[in-house]
């Protein structure tokens, strides 16, 4: 962390830094701004994320966007059936000196965009969950750790099921936060098209080095959080698996796991610092409630018969918490 500045001046920083980078987004990306915030939320958390929007909504060039903007270096990997782990990972080749040389993946950077990562099977999903949790790959029993700070966003597509292999709720539950991206608004729609069908080009500036994402990322996990606001979040995750819930029986078939408090309580953080307070209310907890879980509780046949959404169970379970 930087010693020059203390912990209250690191998150001013941050706070103001924050809105610099709200700025400069903006140039390239019209609107999305909760998804723009959700994201360089989960970044400064040290989480991934999953991104669920339909193809057209410019997901990698947000991702790309946001990359640049955070002076970071960015890879996109399209996950493809006949994708191997190697692929990804790197692997070792015999050099002209006959001894085995290690080339490095498209891993190794800092922003991975895992494009429709349900497209590809189990075995290379899992070498990059891998990677996500252990930051590092094992290529022929070395290890090789990646640059940090890494941060991996994967897609799925929404409508197309047909050929795809759906991750596990086990290698969900790794994701910090999952982001729905919907249609553009009429006015917002009439801005993109303005702006994509002339022949200017708009460059971003980078606003952080990598230096102070690393910074940022430290000072998350030390800002202070009264007993109050942890015990409401893990009232609300237990909630999701408590049977005695009547919403909770009627609706959900598993619910979300301690993971899911950690994540609750280290978003709230975040997002605290990035509204420019010291330490996250219940509010904060709200905030990020529904993309901390949603994708973390299973529903059952009758909420998907009744077309229920994870979204509204969530905010259900909010109002019932008894403060």
């Amino acid at each position: 962390m930087n010693a020059s500045l203390s912990e209250k001046e690191l998150a001013e920083q941050l706070h103001h830094n924050y809105q610099a980078l709200k700025k400069e987004i903006a140039k390239v990306i019209v609107g999305q701004d909760e998804v723009v915030k959700e994201t360089i939320l989960s970044i400064f958390s040290k989480g991934h994320c999953l991104l669920i929007g339909v193809p057209g909504l410019a997901k990698t060039l947000l991702v790309k966007t946001i990359a640049d903007t955070l002076g970071l270096k960015f890879n996109r990997i399209q996950f493809t059936p006949d994708l191997m782990p190697s692929d990804i990972l790197g692997s070792e080749i015999l050099n002209e000196q006959r001894q085995f040389q290690f080339i490095k993946g498209p891993i190794f950077a800092n922003i991975i965009l895992a494009d429709e990562i349900n497209r590809t099977p189990p075995k290379t999903q899992s070498a990059l969950l891998e990677a996500m949790q252990e930051q590092q790959v094992t290529i022929a029993g070395k290890l090789y750790p990646l640059p940090q700070p890494f941060f991996v966003l994967a897609t799925q597509n929404p409508i197309e099921q047909e050929g795809t292999y759906p991750l596990p709720e086990a290698q969900l539950d790794r994701f910090m936060l999952s982001i729905e991206l919907d249609y553009p608004s009429l006015n917002d729609e009439v801005q993109i098209v303005k702006r994509t069908t002339t022949d200017e080009l708009v460059k971003v500036n980078p606003i952080l080095s990598e230096k102070q994402i690393l910074d940022y990322q430290h000072i998350v996990r030390r800002v202070p959080v009264t007993d109050f606001v942890i015990e409401y979040a893990v009232k609300l995750v237990q909630l999701t698996r408590d049977k005695n819930n009547s919403i909770t029986k009627n609706f959900i078939e598993w619910g979300a796991g301690p993971r899911a408090s950690q994540n609750l309580i280290l978003g709230a953080k975040c997002h605290a610092l990035l509204q420019g307070k010291f330490s996250p209310d219940i509010e904060d907890v709200n905030a990020v409630a529904n993309a901390v879980l949603q994708h973390r509780i299973v529903l059952n046949y009758k909420a998907e018969a009744e077309n229920i959404r994870p979204k509204q169970i969530i905010q259900q379970l909010i109002e019932q918490i008894k403060l």
